[in-house]
């Protein structure tokens, strides 16, 4: 298994663990470059870092935003790994270890809930803002916000019905939505 595949099924196992956004590979303003990092609701958001060595793990202890945790991102922070490169004594304070084996990945050890400071928050906030103007560059001459009312559009051109399979935006779930949940 190598890295890439590795941080394919992060993103998959943060989905299955209930993140409606999943990203994966993008730098933050701190330098971190989450392997893979997802939302649920209240703005809870869950790191997965890769790592296929144990060399590469060790290396990973070096990088500033781990030296100084409460820079780094993540309310939940875990490391995904083959089966058995880790051991538990062998994760920061409060981290916790996903193994894959046979297909599966498998929670060896859950990570604290409340990891990430204010600033973790303000440098996620950084990685959220730099995609959604990466995605606004790709989709010009349209605005985001043009872009999202695209159902709107696509009623007026239906003579007023929203094509059928699709849900009347203010019908759609979004738990970004809903009241804060704490960190």
């Amino acid at each position: 298994m190598n890295h890439a595949q590795l941080v394919e099924k992060a993103v998959g196992w943060l989905r299955r663990y209930g993140c409606g956004v999943v990203l994966s590979e993008q730098a933050c303003g701190n330098g971190e470059v989450p392997d893979a990092i997802g939302w649920k609701r209240g703005s809870h958001s869950v790191l997965v870092e890769c790592k296929v060595t144990r060399a590469d793990f060790l290396a990973d202890r070096a990088k500033p935003f781990r030296l100084k945790p409460a820079t780094g991102v993540g309310c939940e922070r875990f490391y995904l790994t083959p089966a058995a490169l880790l051991r538990r004594e062998d994760l920061p304070r409060g981290w916790g270890l996903l193994e894959f084996c046979a297909r599966d990945i498998k929670m060896v050890s859950a990570s604290e809930k409340s990891l990430r400071s204010a600033a973790g928050f303000r440098y996620e906030m950084n990685l959220l803002l730099a995609s959604l103007r990466r995605v606004e560059v790709r989709i010009e001459p349209q605005s985001i916000t043009d872009f999202l009312k695209w159902k709107n559009r696509m009623a007026e051109y239906n003579r007023g019905a929203i094509p059928e399979g699709l849900s009347p935006v203010e019908e759609e779930s979004n738990v970004f939505l809903e009241p804060e949940m704490p960190c």
